[in-house]
């Protein structure tokens, strides 16, 4: 039985899907397609309780991990897809859906998700692994808009979004991240899981808001701070935050002025990013 309490419909296998529609995988979409069922199926149960939520899939190629998520108790599923090709593969797939699934033919990157669909909100998704880190960052500023973002990325990216401080994979993305949701690593996955396989291993990052989140003015103030701080990272901060105030500002928010900004925790860019003042 589905989450929503109806059978799962008879569908024809993805790759039948594939073939018909000519959806070989392109790089420069950066296409891999999750096929097997049992791994999506997972991935849906990671995002938790879907009963009620309304979730946006980003990128769903033939309809993989959109079957899992009908199959869940979601409210409703909206697919972005620039693909044309998949676009007609996943209307297929709408018309078996009850009216729960409807599509998106636009630029994911140009689609404000918050507006299209209503609260409360998730996406999950296997993203393109070329558009990945810039679509989170969209989202993270909209964060107080979701409940949850469960999202597949290479597994470099992952690990760079739930890195601590103080290691090499420490960075601008994961000081975003962790300063505006309770991030980490939830499913790992190797490559020839995928249709065709990447060349590195892929992983599922769950993201869940924190119950605060800072105005615009303050997310514009970070974005910035961590641009500049890691923009030069092998720098002591006293260089690398020269422009925006460097040592009046280090010594303000309390910070030894050789540190470097790898080594400084979400908390001490917070108290920072609250004393820049901009223009």
């Amino acid at each position: 039985m589905t989450g929503a309490g109806a059978p799962r419909p008879s569908l024809p296998p993805l790759r039948d899907v594939i073939a018909r529609h000519g959806l070989a995988a392109r790089h420069s979409l950066g296409q891999h397609f999750l096929l097997d069922g049992n791994l999506t199926d997972r991935i849906v149960r990671e995002a938790g309780n879907l009963t009620g939520r309304h979730v946006i899939e980003v990128g769903p190629g033939p309809g993989g991990l959109t079957r899992s998520l009908l199959a869940s108790a979601a409210a409703s599923v909206t697919a972005i897809e620039l693909d044309r090709r998949a676009i007609g593969a996943v209307k297929e797939l709408a018309e078996t859906a009850g009216g729960r699934l409807r599509v998106i033919e636009a630029d994911a990157l140009t689609v404000d998700c918050a507006a299209v669909v209503p609260p409360p909100r998730q996406v999950i998704a296997n993203l393109p692994y070329n558009v990945a880190s810039p679509l989170l960052v969209g989202w993270l500023r909209q964060a107080a808009s979701f409940e949850r973002m469960t999202l597949m990325f290479q597994q470099e990216v992952a690990e760079r979004i739930c890195a601590a401080p103080g290691t090499s994979a420490y960075g601008r993305l994961s000081v975003l991240a962790q300063w505006l949701c309770d991030a980490r690593v939830v499913m790992r996955i190797p490559p020839d899981a995928f249709t065709p396989p990447p060349k590195v291993w892929s992983a599922v990052v769950s993201l869940i808001p924190h119950a605060e989140q800072p105005d615009p003015a303050l997310f514009k103030r970070m974005e910035m701070l961590t641009a500049t701080a890691f923009g030069q990272r092998r720098k002591m901060l006293r260089g690398s935050l020269r422009a925006i105030g460097g040592e009046t500002l280090l010594g303000q928010a309390g910070i030894a002025a050789d540190r470097r900004a790898e080594t400084l925790t979400v908390a001490e860019f917070d108290r920072m990013a609250r004393l820049i003042e901009i223009a």
